[in-house]
């Protein structure tokens, strides 16, 4: 196995690893946003209603996932009951329902907004009422007194400001500081009855979970006839065909999916690249020339021969000084001294010093000491400087 391969699988290994452990250790956060979706089990979903419905509509319910649009112009229907939950539905749409209303049917249709050409044609405005974080769904009717639900968990404050004489109230939002304000209304049309209710939430999981809240529920619904009921759902929940559905619908899944296809990526793009054979570092050629001096000093130092030495300076200095300042060297008398002060600025005494230890070097028989020599060396490289 290659080294780089080596690398990148330890590279990929040490993240799995840390993914792994951050989400072993992610804290699970709750969705709050409002889907009304029948196959959400998050609190503002409508799975626990989805389920229940059958048991409240004595296993009399449709759901239907068409538009009404495409459902009454498939299917010619006879009276029955509507149930239209927080869907979006187009124009068109609520015209059909409104023919089916007007024909005998009954409509229950729990949306916090409402188009506003058919709330026109129903006699009433819808608008927001209320603002404050928590408030109470009361009935109207005497026999439901008793049975209410309390919302804590953002209500939308939604309701009916403006109704028409020919409404009728039959429930309210209720709060400490503000008069009651109606949330869930009556009207006749044609040969049928609408009735709106401008709170959807109290249908949703985190409610229905609620002690004595499935009560209210069931009031609300008990106005509908004991009849067939087709209930429009959202037509966005039907079930992937994607070969991947399951890998991507779970979060580390889906996470361990990326990472391994970056990591392919990864591996492709730095192996395509194409490889160079290494080329050798040329180390330059060494001046070995110190090393010769250094090592002919060490060899003069350990044989003790100053007197050698001393003779060798001497003639490197004569030759240097005839190469470069142009006196004869043949004789070291008076006349070599005073030429040598003159061109090297140097005193007479400095010089004259120097004469005598390179005759000195120059004598075979002359005692020679080891101060000899340094004196000597120190002179005559100050003299050429």
């Amino acid at each position: 196995m290659k080294k780089t391969f080596k690398i990148y699988a330890v590279i990929f290994i040490v993240v799995m690893l840390i993914l792994a452990l951050l989400e072993v250790n992610k804290t699970e956060t709750t969705n709050w946003r409002k889907n009304f979706d029948i196959n959400e089990k998050s609190p503002f979903g409508l799975f626990v209603f989805s389920h229940e419905a059958k048991g409240l509509f004595k296993n009399n319910l449709k759901k239907i996932e068409q538009t009404p649009y495409d459902y009454y112009n498939q299917h010619k229907k006879g009276v029955q009951n509507i149930m239209v939950i927080e869907n979006d539905l187009d124009k068109e749409s609520w015209k059909k329902i409104l023919d089916q209303v007007s024909n005998g049917s009954d409509a229950m249709i729990m949306v916090s907004r409402v188009p506003k050409d058919i709330s026109d044609s129903i006699g009433y405005y819808d608008s927001d009422i209320s603002f404050a974080e928590e408030n109470v769904l009361k009935l109207t009717d005497k026999e439901y007194q008793n049975d209410f639900i309390k919302l804590d968990k953002f209500p939308s404050g939604r309701g009916f400001s403006y109704i028409k004489p020919k409404v009728e109230v039959l429930g309210k939002t209720v709060e400490k500081n503000n008069s009651d304000q109606a949330n869930f209304i009556k009207v006749s049309f044609g040969k049928g009855t609408i009735y709106v209710h401008s709170e959807p939430l109290f249908l949703t999981n985190y409610y229905l979970l609620k002690p004595g809240s499935i009560k209210y529920a069931e009031d609300v619904f008990s106005y509908l006839q004991d009849r067939e009921t087709v209930w429009f759902v959202k037509s966005d929940t039907k079930v992937s065909r994607f070969f991947m559905r399951f890998v991507l619908s779970n979060p580390a899944l889906k996470y361990a999916w990326w990472v391994l296809l970056g990591g392919l990526v990864l591996f492709i793009f730095f192996n395509a690249k194409r490889k160079q054979r290494i080329v050798p570092i040329l180390e330059p050629l060494r001046n070995t020339s110190v090393d010769f001096v250094k090592s002919i000093g060490n060899l003069y130092l350990q044989e003790g021969d100053f007197h050698d030495m001393m003779a060798k300076k001497a003639q490197y200095f004569l030759n240097k000084v005839r190469m470069d300042l142009l006196i004869d060297t043949q004789n070291l008398d008076e006349e070599f001294a005073k030429k040598l002060h003159l061109k090297t600025g140097k005193t007479m005494e400095m010089i004259n010093e120097a004469i005598a230890l390179i005759r000195k070097g120059q004598d075979p028989y002359a005692d020679v000491i080891k101060e000899d020599l340094a004196r000597m060396n120190h002179l005559l490289d100050e003299i050429l400087k």
